[in-house]
């Protein structure tokens, strides 16, 4: 996602010169080429992600289009207060970037893991919350968000998500993406989950159930359209995320089928639950602890398709 996200960069600075990348000393690997190529274009704020923001929110008003880039947990959370006063509520049309969000940086602890951020961004008003699953609907998030004209958080993964979609697909902010259809329960799935939701599907269809495969990129705002529509098809939703199930994108479907009025379909949420990790590891080895690899969560499935029938 990375790789998208600069790449997409770099072609929409040929269209908008005006546009600005922000960093806070990270991710010099991968913008050693686009420091030297695009000089007027990048500046290094050093590790300071709060005057990150402030600095955004002054070359905003000014007329830039600015994108800040950090780790997902320092791009968000310690500069939560700039991004609600400086962005959001003056409305600035700003992206805030955060790499490697969930479990990515498994190993490094807690302190580099970021699933809260989700339920925080989505809390701020005039905030648009991205979640791409995969690099093609990276780089449809990084062009939409820069034709907003409010505050974005775009969440990305980090370097290995694998392409899902075969080609481009159809992008519009608020809405849903149909992978695949299916006829007896509907998976969404956002962000760095959206490659295990298919794999999910793939072990549910070896065992005979057809589930509907729907990608989730933009979280708020949320797609209540097709959210009403899957709960009108199917008896069981289930949800997909990297993040904590306080909060994020489950509790987003869950409070629609509340406030629509079709809260008889069964919602089934997997993402992290309200716990810190108290080891260290690998971005799968964690998944797979808290139940979020492809099996474990196969296995769940067919425990409630199977209680139901």
């Amino acid at each position: 996602m990375r790789q998208a996200f600069l790449k997409t960069l770099i072609e929409c600075l040929a269209v908008d010169p005006a546009i600005l990348l922000l960093t806070s000393d990270t991710g010099f690997h991968v913008f050693d080429d686009f420091q030297r190529e695009y000089p007027e274009n990048y500046l290094n704020v050093g590790i300071s992600e709060a005057a990150m923001i402030g600095i955004a929110a002054g070359l905003a008003l000014a007329g830039r289009k600015v994108m800040t880039y950090a780790i997902a947990p320092f791009a968000t959370f310690r500069c939560l207060e700039q991004i609600r006063v400086d962005l959001c509520c003056q409305k600035l049309p700003v992206m805030v970037v955060g790499v490697g969000a969930g479990l990515t940086y498994g190993p490094a602890g807690p302190t580099h893991h970021t699933i809260e951020d989700i339920a925080v961004m989505k809390a701020l008003p005039n905030m648009t919350v991205f979640c791409p699953g995969d690099p093609w609907e990276t780089e449809a998030a990084v062009r939409a968000g820069l034709a907003l004209d409010g505050p974005c958080y775009l969440r990305l993964g980090k370097s290995s998500e694998p392409l899902v979609h075969q080609q481009p697909p159809a992008f519009r902010v608020g809405e849903g993406i149909l992978l695949r259809p299916g006829t007896d329960l509907a998976i969404l799935a956002t962000g760095t989950m959206l490659a295990a939701a298919v794999e999910v599907a793939d072990r549910l269809k070896g065992q005979g159930i057809s589930a509907e495969l729907i990608s989730m990129p933009t979280v708020k705002p949320i797609d209540r359209r097709l959210i009403g529509e899957a709960v009108e098809r199917f008896p069981l939703l289930v949800t997909m995320e990297e993040h904590s199930l306080l909060g994020g994108f489950g509790s987003a479907v869950a409070d629609t089928m509340l406030e629509s009025g079709l809260a008889s379909t069964r919602l089934l949420k997997f993402g992290i639950p309200d716990v810190y990790c108290d080891v260290a590891g690998s971005q799968e080895y964690l998944r797979a602890k808290y139940g979020l690899d492809p099996e474990s969560m196969t296995t769940r499935i067919l425990e409630v398709v199977r209680s139901r029938s």
